[in-house]
C-alpha cells in the first residue's frame, strides 16, 4: 500500500507533514504542510493589510483537490484547490486568485442565510465561469460548470449578479494596487481560466439565462487589463524570493499527489534543481525506493544544510521507511530551526512515539503539548498526545486528548463519551476537568442538531 493512501486512511502524519485531515463539514480533505502554508501567509498578508482586515483572522486553507478552483466560505477563509496551485505559473498569479477572493470577503458576498442551506462557498469559478464548486457543509453542493468538457448541475442553483462580481474584481485590483504589486499575474491566471473554458468547448453568450448574470469573460478580462496597467506597479518586478518558493511548494504538492510515474516524468534526473528534487524525493518516497529517495533528500541538504523543511523531509521519510530512531536527528533539528512548528513538531513526537523507547516519551509529551498549544486543529497531534498520556498510564488525559481529536473530525458520539469518562477521573475545576465538559457541551449541542435534521 502507498504512503499516500496508508496515510489518509490511518490519518496519520504524511510525507513532510503534508496531511490528509477529513473534514466531513466540507466533504473535502485539507492538505496541511508547514512550508506550504508558510508560503501562502506571506503571499496573501500584503493583501489581506491592503483590504483592511486582520491577517491573524484569515486563514488560507489547502485543499485536496486537483481542479482549478479557489473559494470563500463563512468567515474570513480563502480555500484554495491544489489544482489551481498546480495550474499556476507564477506566484503572483495565485495573489491575483487571493486578491479577488478577499473582495468578495470585505463585500460581503458570503452567501446568505437561505443560499447557505445550499452553498457555503463564493468560487473563483464564478468569476470567469459563471457558477460555485460543489464544495458545501451537510453534503449538500453548490453548482459546478466544468464536468467532463459540459456543464453540470450540482445541487442547488447558485448564482451571483454581475455587480457582486465586478465588485470582487475591482476590490482585488485595488488590493493589489494597495499592497505595490502588479496585476500582471492576475490577468495572466484569469486568461489561463478562460483557455479552460475554450479547451472544454464553453461556449459563453449573452442570450443565456444563466450567464446573463455574470460578465462575459473576454470583457472582464479586458476591463482587468485596463485597470491594472494604469495602476503605477503594473511592471513592477516578481519578487525572485517568493517565485522560488512558490516553485518549490508547488512541486512539492505535485511529487506528494501525483502518481509516481507522472511525477518523474514531469521532473526528469536531467533537472537538478531544487523543485525537481522535491518532486522526486516524494515520487521515490512513495515507491518505497528508499535509497533514491534518500539521495534526493541528501542533495537538498547538501545545497542547504539548515533548510527545516529539507530535514523535516529526511526524518519524515526515515519515519515512513521504518526507522524513526534514525528519523529523530533530522526531525529535532527541523523542529529547532523552524522555531517549534507545530506541524513539523508533530511530526518528531510521532518518531519519539515511534522508537516505542519509554525514554523518549517525556520529550514527546512536550513537544506535542506545545504543538497543540500552538495549533489546536490538528487532530494528529492530539491522537500522539493520547497515545502518550496512555502509555504513561495517565489515562485521564489521554481520553482527553482523545476527545479533542474527535470532536474536531465531527465524531461527536465518540467525543461526547470519551469526554464524560475525562470529566469523571479529572481533578474537579482544573482546567483540563473544564475543558472536558466543554467538549461534551459541544458534542452534545451537535448531537442534538444531527437529530433535528432528520
Amino acid at each position: 500500500m502507498r504512503v499516500l493512501n496508508r496515510l489518509a486512511v490511518r490519518c496519520t502524519a504524511a510525507l513532510a507533514a503534508l496531511a490528509l485531515i477529513a473534514q466531513p463539514a466540507q466533504a473535502q480533505s485539507i492538505l496541511r504542510d508547514a512550508e506550504t502554508e508558510a508560503l501562502l501567509k506571506d503571499m496573501a498578508r500584503p493583501l489581506i493589510a491592503a483590504s483592511g482586515l486582520d491577517p491573524r483572522n484569515v486563514d488560507i486553507v489547502l485543499v485536496n483537490d486537483s481542479s482549478v478552483n479557489a473559494f470563500v466560505a463563512g468567515g474570513q477563509a480563502i480555500y484554495i484547490h491544489s489544482g489551481l496551485i498546480n495550474e499556476a505559473s507564477t506566484a503572483e498569479e495565485v495573489q491575483g486568485v487571493i486578491a479577488h477572493e478577499l473582495g468578495h470577503i470585505t463585500g460581503g458576498h458570503i452567501i446568505n442565510d437561505a443560499g447557505s442551506k445550499a452553498a457555503g462557498n463564493i468560487s473563483i469559478l464564478s468569476l470567469l465561469l459563471g457558477a460555485a464548486a460543489a464544495v458545501a457543509g451537510a453534503g449538500e453542493a453548490a453548482m459546478g460548470v466544468i464536468m467532463a468538457g459540459q456543464q453540470a448541475a450540482l445541487g442547488k442553483y447558485l448564482a451571483f449578479s454581475r455587480g457582486q462580481e465586478e465588485a470582487a474584481d475591482a476590490a482585488g485590483a485595488e488590493y493589489l494596487a494597495k499592497a505595490g504589486m502588479s496585476g500582471r499575474g492576475s490577468v495572466a491566471f484569469f486568461q489561463k481560466l478562460r483557455n479552460l473554458e475554450m479547451r472544454h468547448g464553453i461556449i459563453r453568450n449573452a442570450d443565456s439565462e444563466f450567464y446573463s448574470t455574470h460578465p462575459m469573460t473576454g470583457d472582464r478580462i479586458a476591463n482587468l487589463t485596463d485597470i491594472y496597467k494604469r495602476d503605477a506597479s503594473w511592471e513592477k518586478p516578481a519578487d525572485p524570493a517568493l517565485q522560488a518558493r512558490f516553485l518549490r511548494a508547488r512541486a512539492k504538492l505535485y511529487g506528494y499527489l501525483a502518481e509516481p510515474k507522472a511525477a518523474l516524468q514531469t521532473f526528469p534526473a536531467s533537472d537538478t534543481g531544487v523543485p525537481a528534487r522535491y518532486a522526486r524525493a516524494y515520487a521515490f518516497h512513495k515507491e518505497a525506493f528508499l535509497d533514491k529517495a534518500m539521495a534526493e533528500t541528501d542533495a537538498l541538504l547538501a545545497e542547504a544544510p539548515n533548510d527545516p523543511y529539507f530535514l523535516e523531509l529526511k526524518g519524515q521519510i526515515l519515519l515512513e521507511a521504518g526507522k524513526p530512531a534514525d528519523a529523530l536527528a533530522p526531525l529535532r533539528r527541523a523542529t529547532e530551526l523552524s522555531g517549534n512548528q507545530p506541524l513539523i513538531a508533530t511530526t518528531f513526537g510521532h518518531a519519539l512515539i515511534a522508537t516505542e523507547s519509554p525514554a523518549n516519551l517525556p520529550e514527546a509529551e512536550r513537544i506535542l503539548k506545545t504543538a497543540v498549544a500552538r495549533d489546536r486543529e490538528n487532530p494528529f497531534a492530539w491522537y500522539q498526545l493520547g497515545v502518550v498520556y496512555g502509555q504513561q498510564g495517565d489515562m485521564p488525559r489521554a481520553r482527553l486528548a482523545s476527545a479533542e481529536q474527535q470532536v474536531m473530525q465531527q465524531q461527536f458520539g465518540a467525543a461526547l463519551q470519551s469526554a464524560e469518562a475525562a470529566e469523571a477521573t479529572l481533578p474537579r475545576e482544573s482546567p483540563d476537568w473544564l475543558r472536558a465538559q466543554d467538549i461534551a457541551m459541544q458534542a452534545r449541542a451537535a448531537i442534538e442538531r444531527q437529530r433535528k435534521r432528520r
